[in-house]
């Protein structure tokens, strides 16, 4: 299994339909697992793919839409019910502490599970940790919501033809790169720059600056796209985009691959919505989400 990967539990917008399930996504990033946007049904979800209470390390809610936090009841039930080993954080607008104490709180079990409340006040840094920093952009819906992105740190490619020129090998390699330098030769001699990767996921909103500040230069955009553009006058009234638009944030930001999802209901064909996403100009990989599949992260440049 790929070390980062992003698991889609649940497709569907404000009504699910017999074949998407209320929204719900989880990404592995090198052991650690972050659950976004649990609404209803996430649980079983999370069974049929293959997603354990254990893989939870940080929940993170955009907004406090039915859709995207009526999950939360019965996620964090599961996780104290498994006895999760480990502390889990929960991120979500400060504005809807009241909504979270109520799903938390929603009826009676035994807490077995340290949950560190993590309210998110505005754009920031939210968590800093060895293989990313977590940030979050407020976005343009009629609720207070947030999108989330998480950045790689840069780092060193090794290049083996170098250290065998400089005769380091075995557990030489691994000195040098935690050092920084080796009977006089530099970590720069024998190794490249290597760009750190990005994921963004960016739900409920209207065209806006922090949509396009989340997704810049990312690796995966995740990205709501509920209408279709012959429908763009409901999109701006509710507070969504369409697939040409969130189409368009994905090039203007040089998006590396694209993932659609958060489908309206009267839609029946999920293939017009990358037809529409073509058509708006993005010709890098493009991801039309159906429940329960596994995205893997694309090989680094």
């Amino acid at each position: 299994m790929s070390a980062r990967e992003f698991v889609v539990l649940g497709t569907a917008s404000q009504v699910p339909t017999r074949h998407r399930n209320h929204n719900g996504y989880l990404l592995r990033w090198d052991g650690e697992g972050i659950l976004f946007d649990p609404g209803e049904g996430t649980q079983r979800q999370m069974l049929r793919a293959g997603v354990a209470a254990h893989d939870i390390n940080r929940i993170c809610v955009t907004h406090f839409h039915g859709d995207h936090s009526l999950g939360l009841a019965g996620v964090i039930q599961r996780i104290n019910l498994d006895r999760v080993p480990h502390p889990v954080a929960a991120h979500y607008p400060a504005s809807g502490q009241k909504f979270f104490d109520r799903l938390r709180y929603a009826t009676a079990y035994r807490e077995t599970v340290l949950l560190d409340e993590e309210p998110v006040t505005g754009d920031g840094v939210l968590a800093t940790g060895p293989s990313y920093v977590l940030e979050a952009r407020r976005l343009s819906h009629p609720v207070e919501s947030f999108g989330y992105r998480l950045t790689e740190p840069d780092g060193r490619r090794m290049l083996p033809e170098l250290l065998a020129r400089h005769g380091i090998t075995g557990p030489d390699v691994g000195r040098i790169q935690r050092e920084g330098e080796l009977n006089g030769v530099t970590l720069e001699q024998v190794s490249e720059h290597r760009r750190g990767q990005s994921f963004a996921f960016v739900m409920d909103t209207r065209v806006c600056p922090g949509a396009a500040e989340l997704a810049r230069d990312c690796d995966v955009l995740v990205i709501e796209s509920t209408f279709l553009d012959e429908d763009e006058h409901l999109a701006v009234e509710h507070g969504h985009l369409t697939a040409g638009q969130a189409a368009r944030i994905a090039v203007d930001a040089g998006v590396r691959h694209l993932v659609l999802t958060h489908f309206s209901q009267r839609y029946g064909d999920p293939s017009e919505f990358e037809r529409q996403a073509r058509r708006a100009g993005f010709e890098a990989d493009l991801t039309v989400a159906a429940d329960l599949m596994h995205v893997p992260f694309p090989k680094r440049g």
